[in-house]
């Protein structure tokens, strides 16, 4: 068995008595060494000054009921010991340069004597494991005898040992889980994977969080659903405020971000607080943020590193403390790359991004949302719909194949369950309303490629895309075949999307399907890559 060391602080009042009328009374530190059945091989103790006193009578004590046991005075002045801040760091300090062996010893933290504001930092200061070990907890026997030592406690705060603990904390991730998925038991594995490391995000950070994906993929539900997880944990006081930066233009923009003095421009009748000020102690979600000026960018880099900005107008800075959380449809990294957004603040808000899949890249979910979007329709109109067996087949072969395209994505479904709910004759849905909502469906994603279509029609320019060597090597048929390619790519959204499109039927006979990387592998086959396709076609 390793040597027990024990560290822990004097106990002015518990350890405190004289003569020999002292070994009548219980004493925390003394009773460490009591016990017949272990001994400790040494005790920290930590005092300060004006009770060294005390301590060389503890020390003295031990000397008599524990030969075996060194005791090491460690003198510990505080200017203030209920000043959580000072006793936390002084400990730390002490801690980090104690040369801990705990391959050769193992090491006990008492926390039976000392403040209140002592013992929390000790036990944070062993669960953190910067002192290794196990706390030590002394209680006094029931009935006091001279020599009776009472017992002691040893508590590990491995969470690992204490399965009902650890249970309990499972249970309230997968409750907290589900509340961010609005309890919809949703099935594809890598939209999970991602939910899960969200709701341990929101939980444990306050760093900016970024949201990445097409409209309509939820980016504004899930960031308002993350601000009431952590409202419900008591982590947030302030107000979830909400702005899409398409919406802000000209001296407008940062008028309505970071507020203004009166008089600081035409119409400025009084002050505005802004809305990152609205925001303190709260959540702030900029959805869009890729559309901000790069003014605004700037003066939003300023408050979220430094908690404080100007308004417009303003000489004196103003504070906020809000937590971030941005959304967006486009690619930052290519904006950065091509000056639009400035690398310093994708940097900033660049720590936990989350790619959120459109509904046509979660085909398994869609049955678990359809049931959720009616049950949602059932409690606002007081009226249940449901779907009758032929009817919910043919709606979800629809909407599970490559012919739905979700441009809207969740909007789009919404919409069309809407639709379905309230056309549905005595609350069923038959199969020829089916029908009827999948032409509808059809007409309104073809009339919204219309205009990608037509731009697709237009010439590729091959040679500028591949370079001029490149493109003398291909063959006339493989240069029709990348043309085709090519303009599929100009008139998709997403390299997914663009894969759907090019292997409509092969892709029903995979058993695995990634559309996107088989895109992606030919045309690095070809010299080529998605992003430099999309910056052509935007030029």
């Amino acid at each position: 068995m390793k040597p027990i060391v024990v560290i822990g602080f004097l106990g002015t009042q518990l350890d405190a008595g004289q003569g020999a009328g002292r070994w009548n009374k219980w004493r925390p530190t003394v009773s460490l060494a009591q016990h017949d059945d272990m001994v400790v091989a040494r005790l920290e103790l930590l005092h300060t000054r004006k009770h060294t006193a005390l301590a060389e009578v503890v020390k003295a004590d031990i000397a008599a009921v524990s030969p075996e046991t060194t005791v090491n005075l460690v003198p510990f002045d505080l200017e203030d010991p209920w000043d959580f801040g000072e006793v936390y760091t002084r400990l730390y300090d002490w801690a980090r340069a104690y040369p801990f062996q705990p391959e050769r010893e193992q090491y006990w933290t008492h926390i039976t004597t000392g403040t209140h504001v002592a013992q929390i930092c000790m036990f944070l200061l062993s669960e953190s494991r910067v002192v290794p070990g196990v706390l030590a907890q002394t209680s006094p026997p029931r009935k006091q005898r001279q020599g009776d030592a009472g017992k002691v406690a040893l508590i590990d705060l491995d969470l690992s040992r204490y399965d009902p603990i650890a249970r309990r904390f499972d249970a309230d991730q997968r409750d907290a889980v589900a509340f961010l998925k609005s309890g919809i038991a949703t099935r594809n594995a890598r939209f999970n994977a991602l939910i899960d490391e969200i709701e341990r995000v929101a939980v444990r950070s306050r760093a900016p969080i970024l949201l990445v994906g097409p409209t309509g993929a939820g980016k504004s539900f899930l960031a308002r659903r993350m601000f009431e997880l952590k409202q419900a944990r008591h982590q947030v006081t302030g107000p979830f405020v909400e702005v899409n930066c398409a919406t802000l233009r000209g001296d407008g923009a940062a008028s309505t971000l970071f507020g203004h003095k009166k008089g600081s421009f035409t119409g400025a009748a009084s002050d505005r607080a802004g809305l990152l000020r609205t925001a303190h102690q709260g959540a702030l979600f900029l959805d869009e943020i890729g559309e901000l000026g790069l003014d605004e960018q700037a003066m939003l880099l300023k408050a979220i590193e430094e908690k404080r900005f100007f308004p417009v107008g303003a000489d004196k800075e103003v504070e906020s403390d809000f937590q971030l959380i941005a959304g967006t449809h486009r690619d930052l990294r290519r904006d950065v790359a091509q000056g639009r957004f400035r690398e310093d603040l994708f940097a900033r808000i660049n720590l936990w991004t989350y790619d959120l899949p459109g509904l046509a890249q979660r085909p398994e979910d869609i049955e678990p949302n359809l049931d959720h979007l009616l049950a949602l329709h059932a409690a606002e109109n007081h009226r249940v719909v449901r779907f009758n067996a032929e009817a919910r087949t043919a709606y979800l072969r629809f909407a599970q194949s490559s012919e739905a395209l979700w441009r809207g994505n969740f909007r789009d479904l919404s919409a069309s369950v809407t639709r379905l709910a309230t056309l549905a004759d005595g609350g069923r849905i038959a199969v020829a309303l089916v029908e009827a909502e999948i032409a509808r469906l059809r007409w309104l994603w073809k009339h919204e490629g219309a205009g990608a279509s037509v731009a697709a029609g237009d010439e590729v320019d091959l040679e500028a895309l591949l370079g001029e060597e490149k493109f003398a090597a291909l063959d006339l048929f493989d240069r029709l075949q990348l043309e085709a390619v090519v303009r599929v790519c100009r008139s998709a959204r997403s390299l997914s999307e663009a894969g759907r499109q090019l292997f409509q039927a092969s892709r029903t006979q995979r058993s695995v399907v990634n559309d996107a990387d088989r895109l992606r592998k030919y045309l690095a086959k070809m010299g080529l890559d998605w992003g430099r396709i999309s910056a052509l076609a935007k030029n």
